[in-house]
């Protein structure tokens, strides 16, 4: 007689910051994604009332917190809340997750022990495919992006890291994003969470990057299918939300390719992102 296993406990963490106008519907989107026990887990970086009670109305735990960044602020749900999880969802709060998509996930997962983290097929709300599975920025593949993603759209450094012309075929990333990630348990222990050092952005890079070299692979896994609407995001945050993109970005390519034989490369790096950034800085 076959032995009965329990079915994978799955934590959902999001991370909200004035998130009220759309943290019900994500939270209303969990019971059609999966029919596995889970955990919700709300870290207020707002640390508002209003969004402890929706937390409550939900029975999701509540956080409140003076707003860390995004990757602190999920690792300390997942200490607070994940004791018993063998699975830890990440998601934005402006994301509604499809039917049966987690379900999809944590049944790849639970199929093939080497993934450490999975990703399902993310759409805008108009169902315009978002590029989340990619290739790890190289040093002049990333400052490219950085530099040239909003004058010149097209450009090829941006066009190699996004992927953004291939289908979405079931496959292994680099990394995947973290508006809606699932990672297994022991691999998220494995190489500590996300890197607290990264306010916002690129945590989720540093994380990929850091489960492959740990052993674990990223899989793409599109048969699981969210929208991520971007909805909370304002005009008057973007200026801010792009500095502190292009600070992370060169953050992680200034801790990826360390050494004196790329100092230069270093150097140039810098200055191709500092530039960037004052030309946001002066559109304002």
């Amino acid at each position: 007689m076959n032995e009965m296993r329990a079915p994978e406990r799955i934590l959902i963490v999001t991370v909200a910051y004035d998130s009220d106008a759309v943290l019900p519907t994500f939270l209303d989107s969990v019971s059609a994604a999966t029919s596995a026990p889970v955990a919700l887990a709300v870290a207020d970086n707002a640390a508002s009332d209003s969004t402890r009670r929706i937390a409550e109305q939900y029975g999701a735990g509540y956080l409140a917190l003076d707003n860390p960044g995004y990757g602190t602020a999920a690792n300390a749900a997942v200490r607070a809340f994940g004791a018993e999880a063998d699975w830890v969802l990440v998601a934005n709060p402006d994301v509604t997750l499809g039917p049966g998509s987690l379900d999809v996930l944590a049944a790849v997962g639970v199929a093939d022990p080497a993934i450490g983290s999975l990703g399902p097929l993310i759409t805008d709300a108009d169902g315009t495919v978002y590029p989340s599975a990619r290739q790890l920025p190289r040093i002049v593949s990333g400052a490219g992006h950085v530099v040239f993603r909003n004058l010149w759209p097209s450009n090829p450094f941006s066009a190699a890291y996004r992927r953004a012309n291939e289908a979405p075929v079931d496959r292994d990333a680099e990394w995947l994003s973290g508006a809606c990630l699932l990672i297994r348990r022991t691999a998220f222990d494995e190489v500590g969470g996300f890197d607290e050092g990264y306010f916002m952005y690129f945590e989720d890079v540093d994380l990929g990057a850091r489960l492959l070299e740990a052993g674990w692979r990223n899989h793409y896994a599109p048969a699981a299918a969210v929208v991520h609407t971007g909805a909370h995001s304002t005009a008057k945050s973007m200026t801010k939300m792009s500095l502190a993109h292009h600070e992370s970005a060169s953050r992680f390519l200034q801790r990826r390719y360390r050494g004196p034989a790329y100092l230069p490369v270093r150097l140039v790096l810098r200055a191709a992102i500092g530039l960037r950034a004052r030309l946001t800085s002066n559109r304002r």
